[in-house]
């Protein structure tokens, strides 16, 4: 139930860690079990050089930073040869209490408790009253694998499932859990060993309580006395002893202890036993540091076992294989032998011992803040690095929209480095950095699930078209057509920008160079899905969020649903998703829709449709009727989901007027001008052939060229299509136009569904709403229509968008995620861009911070670049 910590022979310090980590929230009988952690930090030197004046004045003061940060609450004492050269205390015994802690204060040791359980195991064995390679099941009958010895649990080799995870399948929450309960457990389910004993080395809390059954059953007493008979009346550990929930010897239950406390959202909360501390053997010894140093000195002498005994203790166990792993019992080992270590992590407990055994130094941390950064600076100090003390900010007198929809409340918010430390009503600590959001609103970063920004982040990286709008998060990739991961990678690492991008993978861009640029207005063959198919599997190991089609699009029209669904698949397979433009906004509407949902139920994957809209005039006012076919496929189990953008124009090609692709049709021109788009207020925005037509409507240019408006766009697709061929070097689209053909009802009806979040669709020029669209939805939909409410719209483009998405630690206000805030006004936030200026900067967005870095303020960017390439959590 611990951390067990250690140096390897490349290590500076105690930090190659191998982690297993239990977060109960006892209180509410709510348990998350997480799985091991493993991470290594190598470096040229060991920790331990000489303790220096130096390096004691830097602890020193470093811990009292951090306790006025209240990050450090507990006990620290570096000492050589037995003699103390440093001492620490700072802070209390227990969250009701105002005794403070000094190095006679009795800490639960965690997994440190687990090389005591080894020296009894010794012990017995110098009594002959066992043997390491002795079978568990010669002391524990109802232990049910015959294989697995004495020394498989000393060393961690056995492949025992840990009883924490049979406890929560099995228990109740009213049932405290024992040595002989968590026996039977494994006897009744004898769950399976996760390899052959001694096969492999893995952390196993299970095997040290098996150990601490086997110690009371050979000693013939119970284990506390056991344990006060052979090493704390021995060593004379006045502070040390046994003490776990429901204990047949009531005498330590009265013993002052420390207790355990977890900090949380600007308050101490207790966080000490729960129902699974009956057990009694990897946990659960208590002591002070005072006692500790006595224990260390002890293992240099022959009081508690010989010397030879103590040097089996201290050697790495030998696998099956012939291998050694730096374990041995109770001690993680490095350095050739010369350095012993073992941290300990339970509850609100975070302690270490470390023993340079050649110099006799040693380091003893116990804290019960729930909070282990100690350990991480003291080594850095140790290894001449500057220590890595978070830098906290406060943001206070704000209305906090969280991003999960629940009502706005009054408090204050706390960043420590790039993440959010604590949410409530928070008072400043000593010389921190204090912003007064003068009662203002405070959100989570916006996130554009739908976004055509990064070009603009090339010249301009302050990224002000969406730091005006208060986006944090953009989403790239779309319409079929992306980047590949090692080209954004190499982007981030050539260019640092100031908002957060991730990826999609475009099935066009997948089909361009599978099948050639020249040859897209087909079918492809299997053979070209297979490899397409590779390809988009390789993008998904390198963190893309998953699949993007723009099916209404030349590039990927032809495809047949096949391939998407294979390409699909794939996707699937590494967790992503699939996000479309799909086929058709407009004629085939509901074959469209029909494609997206079959899609989604043959893959099993979450679908989602961009920028959801009905772009034909006879279909306007329909779109109840879409969100209930959308709403009846999620009954079914499809996860389909839309984004939207605030407005009821678009920005595309000319050709995407023709939804049968026949450019000099007449017929499908006139049906063009009728029902897909006003020619009186649709803008040509680019125009590579003829500049002078920019900026001006269809019907203007109609009466240029003195021809009827369905006339004069087949005109301006033939011009484009002839300027093309001549200039086939030419980067960058050629004709864009802004065609306004949406009903201002339908977007509003699609904006209310639950399950639409908010997108732009924008770049950093063009249609207004690549400046404009988050603050237009604040604006419009929010203060003026009150179509939705402030906090279900922050949702929208938030918490759900997050959620959309896959990201798992943006878009909410919760201590660990990232700090991507937003500072707004709701009285004067509003969008300023349109159709004649459509890169005017928003207005009301007071201050934005990515990933707890200032980069907006006052309508201006602060210079600070700190965003990042996000990648699919796996």
């Amino acid at each position: 139930m611990n951390i067990i910590t250690f140096c390897t022979e490349l290590s500076p310090s105690f930090f190659t860690i191998i982690t297993k980590s239990i977060t109960f929230i006892a209180m509410k009988y709510i348990y998350k079990l997480t799985a091991y952690l493993f991470y290594f930090t190598l470096s040229l030197h060991c920790l331990f050089a000489q303790f220096n004046k130096n390096h004691l004045k830097t602890i020193d003061s470093t811990l009292t930073v951090l306790h006025q940060k209240a990050m450090f609450n507990g006990v620290v004492v570096l000492a050589e040869k037995g003699k103390i050269i440093f001492q620490k205390e700072l802070g209390l015994e227990s969250t009701e209490s105002n005794k403070p802690l000094t190095i006679q204060s009795s800490f639960n040791l965690a997994s440190v408790s687990k090389q005591f359980m080894a020296m009894m195991i010794m012990q017995l064995k110098e009594q002959n009253k066992l043997q390491y390679d002795d079978k568990v099941q010669q002391y524990l009958q109802k232990f049910p694998y015959p294989n697995i010895t004495i020394r498989h649990l000393l060393t961690h080799t056995s492949g025992l499932e840990e009883y924490e995870t049979l406890a929560l399948k099995y228990n109740n929450t009213l049932d405290t859990l024992d040595n002989q309960k968590m026996l039977e457990l494994l006897a009744t389910y004898q769950p399976a060993l996760h390899f052959l004993p001694g096969e492999k080395w893995e952390y196993s809390n299970t095997g040290y309580v098996l150990l601490g059954s086997i110690i009371s059953q050979v000693a013939a007493m119970p284990i506390e006395v056991f344990f006060k008979q052979s090493i704390a009346n021995p060593l004379q550990l006045n502070n040390t002893y046994i003490h776990y929930l429901k204990m047949r010897i009531a005498d330590t239950a009265s013993k002052k202890r420390v207790l355990g406390f977890t900090r949380a959202n600007g308050k101490n909360e207790p966080n000490d036993l729960i129902r699974l501390d009956g057990v009694i053997g990897d946990g659960n010894i208590y002591s002070s540091a005072a006692d500790l140093l006595k224990w260390d000195q002890a293992l240099y002498t022959n009081k508690l076992v010989a010397a030879t005994t103590m040097q089996e203790a201290f050697t790495p166990v030998k696998l099956n294989n012939g291998t050694t792993f730096n374990y041995g019992f109770g001690w993680g080992i490095s350095n050739d032998g010369k350095t012993v270590s073992h941290t300990g992590s339970w509850v609100g407990f975070r302690n270490l011992i470390e023993r340079q055994i050649d110099t006799n130094q040693t380091i003893i941390l116990l804290t019960s803040g729930n909070n282990g950064i100690a350990r991480t600076v003291i080594s850095e100090i140790l290894a001449n690095q500057t220590p890595s003390i978070p830098v906290t900010q406060l943001i206070n007198n704000v209305q906090i929209i969280d991003g999960t929809g629940l009502p706005a409340k009054k408090g204050s918010v706390r960043i420590s480095n790039d993440k959010i430390l604590e949410i409530g009503n928070l008072s400043p600590f000593k010389n921190e950095q204090v912003i007064n959001g003068n009662g203002l609103t405070l959100a989570p970063g916006f996130i554009d699930t739908h976004s055509h920004h990064l070009g603009s982040l090339k010249n301009k990286p302050e990224a002000i078209p969406m730091a005006s709008q208060g986006i944090t998060t953009i989403t790239i990739g779309q319409d079929g057509e992306s980047y590949a991961m090692d080209t954004l990678v190499e982007f981030f690492k050539r260019r640092p920008v100031a908002v957060n991008v991730a990826s999609y993978t475009g099935q066009s861009t997948l089909r361009d160079e599978t099948m050639g640029a020249d040859h897209l207005l087909r079918i492809a063959t299997e053979a070209e899905i297979k490899e397409m198919k590779l390809k988009l599997a390789n993008e998904m190991k390198k963190g893309s969020l998953g699949l993007s089609t723009g099916l209404e699009y030349e590039s990927a029209f032809y495809s047949n649903r096949n391939e998407v669904i294979e390409l699909a698949k794939v996707a699937k397979e590494y967790n992503g998703r699939y996000i479309s433009h799909i086929r058709s906004e407009d004629i085939n509407l509901e074959e469209a829709i029909d494609e997206i949902i079959n899609i989604g139920r043959i893959a099993k994957i979450p679908v989602q449709i961009s920028h959801i809209k009905i772009a034909k005039k006879d279909l306007w006012g329909t779109a109840p009727q879409v969100i209930e076919k959308l709403q009846a496929a999620r009954s079914t189990g499809v996860d389909i989901t839309a984004d939207i953008y605030p407005y009821n124009f678009w920005n595309s090609t000319l050709k995407i007027l023709f939804p049968n692709r026949d450019y000099t049709n007449p017929v499908s021109a006139a049906f063009a001008v009728n029902q897909l788009f006003d020619a009186d207020q649709s803008v040509l925005i680019r125009f590579a052939p003829e500049p002078s037509y920019e900026g001006k409507t269809v019907s203007a240019i109609a009466t240029m060229m003195k021809a009827d408006n369905a006339t004069t766009l087949m005109k301006l697709i033939s011009i484009a299509e002839d300027f093309r061929k001549k200039n086939p070097d030419y980067k960058g689209n050629i004709e864009t136009i802004m065609g306004k053909s949406m009903d201002d009802q339908d977007v509003a009806d699609f904006m209310s569904w639950p399950m639409t979040n908010i997108c732009s669709d924008g770049s950093g020029s063009g249609h207004p709403r690549g400046h404009g669209a988050f603050t237009r939805v604040l604006a419009k939909y929010v203060r003026e229509q009150k179509t939705v409410s402030w906090e279900n719209a922050i949702y929208k483009m938030t918490g759900l968008s997050a959620e959309h998405l896959g990201i798992k630690d943006r878009g909410t206000i919760v201590a660990g995620n990232y700090a991507d805030l937003v500072l707004f006004n709701p009285a004067t936030v509003k969008d300023n861009a349109d159709v004649k200026n459509g890169t005017a900067i928003s207005t009301g967005i007071e201050m934005v911070w990515l990933n707890g870095q200032l980069i907006y303020n006052k309508q201006k960017a602060t210079g600070k670049y700190p965003g990042k390439l996000i990648k699919r959590d796996f």
